[in-house]
């Protein structure tokens, strides 16, 4: 008698289950028709890699017999500076040629450009093309242009010498040897640099062939108070 109980009890029990589960599937809503579940809230971001901390722009003491204004371009340490005045410059980290690409020499903005057009020079493109990578003749700017959000063109004698400094869609490239000769900046700090530097800005690069002494400059280290309070 007792077992006949049990079983009953437990008939009772799962008969109860069943009706619950198939109340809930009863009343969950179907997916509509062609769509498909969600299946997460993540949203994945492309984020840039910035370069080390030492490239950030940054305003620092700066000593130079060179006049406020003059952009200064140390690419053994990979620095421009733009003098904001005395004893006091911006400095930025950069991108330089790679080995054979070096050079120095006093150059002027000839000519700047928001958001430029790359023309790689013919030769750029030969060189290339020997690589099995093929380079447009032009490409129109933007963000996927390798000369970035701004470019300042150097020029000599009133003769463009084919050198920029310009941004760059590879910020991580900032404080190595990577271009064919012209000085790469972050975007953000190019654009910051193309609104202080006019057309006629005398630039002076400090790379292969320079003599000690051609241009004193000496970065004396961060400049805390105006980091912290501008100026």
């Amino acid at each position: 008698m007792k077992r006949h109980a049990s079983r009953m009890v437990a008939i009772a029990v799962a008969t109860s289950t069943i009706l619950v589960a198939a109340t809930a599937q009863a009343f969950t809503p179907a997916p509509t028709s062609g769509t498909t579940p969600k299946t997460s809230d993540v949203v994945l971001v492309a984020t840039q890699k910035k370069p080390p901390k030492q490239f950030w722009r940054t305003k620092v003491r700066f000593s130079t017999d060179e006049a406020p204004g003059t952009i200064i371009v140390d690419t053994n340490n990979k620095f421009l500076y733009y003098i904001d005045g005395p004893n006091r410059a911006t400095r930025y980290g950069i991108g330089v040629g790679r080995e054979g690409f070096g050079w120095s020499g006093v150059v002027k903005v000839g000519r700047k450009a928001e958001w430029p057009t790359w023309t790689p020079p013919k030769e750029m493109r030969v060189r290339e093309a020997a690589k099995g990578r093929i380079l447009p003749v032009t490409q129109e700017g933007g963000i996927d242009n390798p000369l970035g959000a701004r470019a300042m063109y150097l020029y000599k004698g009133g003769r463009d010498t084919i050198f920029r400094i310009h941004g760059t869609n590879q910020p991580w490239t900032i404080g190595q040897n990577m271009s064919s000769g012209c000085i790469r900046m972050m975007n953000d700090d190019v654009e910051h640099l193309y609104d202080r530097a006019d057309v006629g800005t005398k630039v002076i690069v400090i790379g292969p062939g320079s003599k000690t002494g051609d241009t004193y400059f000496n970065d004396r280290g961060v400049d805390i108070f105006r980091q912290i309070f501008g100026g």
